[in-house]
């Protein structure tokens, strides 16, 4: 069963991103706002991913002086989405 996420990133030039989930898979991730051939590309390299390798894959990643990233904005929303605590 198909299971579309929105959720709102915290730190990054991203303001909307939204997965398309099948399962544990992880089918597409849309960002609105951030840098547009980064966004794509993970979206490209995520299509088909598990959930957990792409979390552990991207957790802690940082852009430049910030303390997070789009994807590990991306591994922390899908990480409450696996503990259940997703809004």
């Amino acid at each position: 069963m198909t299971r579309t996420l929105e959720s709102k990133p915290c730190g990054v030039c991203s303001t909307k991103m939204v997965f398309e989930l099948d399962g544990d898979t992880i089918c597409s991730i849309t960002t609105y706002n951030g840098c547009n051939g980064s966004s794509k590309g993970i979206s490209a390299l995520a299509s088909g991913m598990r959930i957990e390798e792409f979390i552990e894959r991207c957790d802690g990643i940082v852009c430049e002086r910030k303390k997070t990233s789009c994807p590990d904005q991306m591994a922390k929303i899908l990480k409450r989405y696996l503990d259940g605590n997703f809004d």
